[in-house]
């Protein structure tokens, strides 16, 4: 049995989360959602981060949550038109959002890093190295967040595409 037979699979609920976490919790709703204690690294401030146990990573703004990001190897996968967003082909990764963005009449932004996201559905897909490789990693966010100035100062900074 492969990593991911064994991995958990959460629904996307456009623009109001994914799985268990919906946008706007506190991060000890985030904690109870996840069936954790807590985080294993919390990162303070007016734009606090927690990391999770098995590839999930939260991020908030003031308080509430605003983002999450899922591992490309162990974090949970959700699936956008049949195709798996965690630990795919970053190119046909986004050739499958600029797919569904041409079928279903989304809204497409690039980021200033050359990632690629649906701003109505609240995704984003970028890429983290894994060995020699590079995997998709989605991110899953308030559809007004990806314009914020933390999204483009902070998040990009912070590695968040590994």
């Amino acid at each position: 049995m492969g990593v991911e037979a064994e991995r958990e699979c959460w629904e996307l609920w456009p623009g109001a989360g994914v799985g268990p976490l919906q946008f706007g919790m506190s991060p000890a709703e985030v904690a109870q959602a996840l069936l954790v204690p807590g985080p294993q690294e919390w990162v303070g401030g007016p734009y606090a981060q927690e990391d999770f146990p098995d590839g999930v990573k939260a991020f908030y703004e003031s308080g509430k949550l605003a983002c999450v990001a899922l591992d490309a190897v162990t974090g949970p996968q959700v699936f956008l038109s049949g195709f798996p967003l965690a630990g795919s082909d970053p190119e046909q990764g986004r050739q499958v959002l600029l797919d569904h963005a041409t079928e279903h009449g989304n809204w497409v932004l690039y980021t200033p890093d050359d990632s690629l996201s649906l701003t109505d559905l609240g995704v984003l897909l970028r890429s983290q190295r894994v060995g020699a490789a590079r995997l998709t990693r989605p991110l899953f966010v308030k559809e007004e967040w990806l314009e914020s100035q933390y999204f483009r100062d902070h998040l990009r900074l912070e590695g968040v595409s590994g």
